[in-house]
């Protein structure tokens, strides 16, 4: 599938995206998970372009898109979020995020629930990080810059997968390990930072009021099942839908399953 990619600048950075699907049809924003880009929503953007307009970013220091002189949190995130919108002239749009990509859209339901139409949260979760996962991820930020970023690709590779999917999808977790090295170390780092310091939403979501679906791969060792059903629980109306066999990069691994569920939201929402 041929894309064209797009850049725009916003909030003091500039910002490469795709664009594709007809502008006129409702909006559908793709946020990818930590540390992708937009490349891994590909198999999701050939379906939807046939249905909604859909749009891919790359989050600020990652893929295509500036760092920018900011430091790195979850808030700073989302307003770029809303800034590229607002450059685009996107009034509201469905969110759809993947691990850090469904803690920015939380976000964003918390700080402008009006520009939302729906919320798609993949192998997501609502808590924040524990003292524990916290001093993870700083000791992990040690050893990159000590060492750099090849055992913390391979690490993450055995994480982001489910067992089947290491042993039968081998382009595809090539890929991924591509891309966490192509990733600049010091995006990684930061975004890690940014992490460990954000904040949780899980008491705020009784409140959201726009259609939700959830979607969480059986395998996912990262952000397993039982979080993706306590957000079930605590969001009015929502659906979940659990893909056998994947891990925490369900769209990925079995992208036509993930794609039906994506297609059947957006039907339901109209």
């Amino acid at each position: 599938m041929e894309l064209t990619e797009k850049e725009i600048s916003t909030n003091g950075i500039t910002i490469k995206y795709y664009d594709e699907g007809s502008v006129g049809k409702p909006v559908v924003i793709l946020i990818h998970g930590f540390p992708f880009n937009k490349l891994m929503w590909t198999g999701q953007i050939e379906i939807l372009r046939q249905h909604v307009r859909v749009i891919a970013y790359d989050i600020r220091g990652h893929g295509g898109t500036s760092a920018g002189a900011d430091e790195y949190t979850l808030s700073l995130f989302t307003h770029d979020l809303f800034h590229f919108m607002d450059s685009l002239q996107i009034e509201k749009a469905t969110l759809c995020g993947l691990s850090m990509g469904g803690y920015i859209a939380l976000y964003a339901v918390e700080q402008h629930p009006t520009r939302l139409s729906g919320l798609i949260l993949c192998d997501t979760q609502c808590l924040a990080d524990d003292a524990e996962t916290k001093k993870k991820r700083f000791q992990t930020i040690s050893s990159i810059e000590k060492d750099g970023l090849r055992k913390y690709a391979s690490d993450s590779i055995k994480k982001l997968f489910a067992t089947r999917s290491l042993l039968n999808k081998r382009n595809m977790v090539s890929f991924i390990e591509r891309t966490i090295l192509h990733t600049p170390k010091e995006t990684i780092c930061n975004t890690l930072k940014a992490l460990a310091n954000r904040k949780e939403t899980c008491s705020r979501l009784h409140l959201i009021d726009v259609p939700v679906f959830i979607i969480v791969g059986s395998e996912d060792a990262i952000t397993p099942p039982k979080l993706s059903i306590q957000m079930q629980e605590k969001i009015s109306g929502s659906l979940l839908y659990e893909i056998n066999n994947a891990g925490h990069l369900s769209n990925l691994e079995f992208p036509d399953r993930f794609n039906s569920y994506l297609l059947r939201f957006i039907k339901l929402i109209g």
